[in-house]
């Protein structure tokens, strides 16, 4: 297994691309936009120059990266000779199952299909396809090339001996794959988008302001990063969409988003990609600073 294709040129697309091409996979990197895929390049140029500084990799090993990663903006010609093809675009299942049976139609019969999906259903992707055993989902956190999480998600058909490939594919890129079945939200999210949707519904009731909230769960809970921050990491359209697949999948109340992170994405707000959500970000500074609507 050489030939990978990604689908997507976004933040997660372009992290995966990364993490395989500096396994020496030869790695076609498909998007619709030209523009999409010129930044994304970029942003895995960057990406290997911070670890150059930080000694992690050679000049030499950042031009063999960029190297195996070639652009395409047709599908059928990135697809002919893959050997596994992860889908990376955006967390919306009509597009998902659209991209799937093109893959389907276009690679190679012995080809794996992967998708990068975060809660939507891999039965049901698979289930657009006409080989659904070599379906699988393959969900990376982000930022990929630094976290070592990979989810390795199996669909009602997907065949043990696929299963056992991408669990040993994701070690092989230095992940640590988790084999997990297909339910609504796998097990990261499943976790994870109840307690943020929870710390919007306390910031929305007026227990505490952002930054408190942040804080309890930095200092009290010991993570890294607080909900709120984190939402605007994920993008808070990301954890709406999310949302709404846990509450239709499960059919409980629990998982109905807050009124808040409803508006907030209706009204453009989503997190550090729009340069606004419960945070302001200002190209350049690492410094938070609360948006003027919670402040």
């Amino acid at each position: 297994m050489k030939n990978i294709v990604v689908i997507g040129a976004g933040t997660m697309g372009n992290g995966i691309a990364h993490v395989f091409a500096m396994k020496d996979y030869q790695v076609a990197l498909v998007d619709i936009s030209q523009a999409s895929l010129d930044k994304a390049l970029a942003t895995i140029g960057k990406n290997l120059d911070r670890m150059i500084a930080k000694e992690k990799i050679t000049e030499a090993e950042k031009i063999a990266t960029l190297n195996n990663i070639n652009c395409f903006t047709d599908m059928k010609a990135a697809a002919a000779n893959a050997h596994l093809i992860v889908e990376a675009a955006t967390e919306n299942s009509d597009l998902k199952l659209k991209i799937f049976k093109q893959m389907d139609e276009l690679a190679p019969a012995d080809c794996i299909l992967a998708t990068n999906t975060s809660s939507i259903s891999i039965t049901q992707i698979a289930a657009v396809t006409s080989r659904p055993e070599k379906v699988i989902g393959m969900h990376f956190m982000n930022p990929v090339p630094v976290m070592k999480l990979v989810e390795v998600i199996r669909g009602y058909a997907t065949s043990d001996e696929v299963t056992k490939t991408i669990l040993d594919v994701s070690k092989g890129l230095g992940k640590v794959p988790t084999e997990v079945n297909d339910y609504p939200g796998f097990v990261a999210n499943r976790i994870l988008m109840p307690m943020i949707n929870e710390a919007i519904i306390t910031l929305h009731e007026g227990v505490a302001g952002v930054e408190e909230i942040d804080t309890v769960m930095k200092l009290g809970m010991a993570h890294p990063m607080g909900p709120l921050q984190l939402a605007d990491f994920i993008g808070l359209d990301v954890c709406l969409s999310i949302l709404r697949v846990m509450q239709d999948g499960f059919g409980n109340p629990k998982y109905a988003p807050c009124p808040l992170l409803v508006n907030m994405v209706t009204a453009g707000k989503l997190g550090r990609k729009s340069g606004e959500g419960f945070y302001v970000y200002t190209r350049g500074s690492k410094d938070l600073v609360v948006s003027s609507s919670f402040s």
